[in-house]
């Protein structure tokens, strides 16, 4: 784009610093630019970030903007950190996926679904950020209604909530569930 190299490289800039996703009404705001223009630099920033030789990508999160870094280069950046991968329990990733799928939903239907208490996993969660208290449900105690965070789809590249697999992919007919309950626990004589 002739002519457009200083708002590009502000708009490159904030993205870059920006802690959480930048919306196109911010970014017109700050930039002083339609969303025509913006868009259109967006565009051009997303082009550049798709070439093998880059390590960063654009992302667009819940309709807001951000630079992050590809994943290919997630082991060089923990070398730099010295950090190791923060992964979550097998639980947390159960009343995670709980969640995300069932949201708005109180501790009680997750601990129903899984069969078991899930404070400690879901506390886990909300200190991660993944999760959050998004109201409360009417009824007998009014018991906090839980949903997932911006920080949700960052962690999972997700645009939106939408972008989550279809649960029926994953799916068991009746005979596939019974052969793979039969491996897991073969009969004994």
């Amino acid at each position: 784009m002739l002519f457009r190299e200083p708002e590009t490289a502000a708009l490159e800039a904030l993205l870059f610093v920006a802690k959480n996703p930048l919306s196109l009404e911010l970014l017109e705001e700050i930039l002083e630019l339609d969303r025509l223009t913006i868009a259109e630099l967006l565009n051009e920033l997303r082009s550049r970030y798709t070439a093998e030789s880059c390590g960063l990508m654009l992302l667009e999160i819940d309709g807001g903007f951000k630079l992050a870094t590809k994943p290919e280069a997630a082991r060089y950046i923990e070398i730099l950190y010295k950090q190791p991968a923060q992964t979550l329990s097998n639980a947390a990733l159960e009343v995670l996926s709980i969640i995300a799928y069932k949201q708005p939903v109180t501790r009680g239907e997750v601990d129903f679904i899984r069969g078991v208490q899930s404070d400690r996993a879901l506390a886990t969660l909300v200190e991660k950020g993944l999760v959050r208290d998004v109201g409360r449900k009417d009824g007998p105690g009014r018991p906090i209604l839980y949903g997932t965070t911006e920080q949700f789809l960052l962690h999972f590249g997700l645009s939106s909530i939408e972008d989550l697999p279809n649960l029926e992919t994953f799916s068991l007919s009746e005979d596939e569930a019974a052969s793979a309950k039969e491996a897991d626990f073969p009969e004994t004589e």
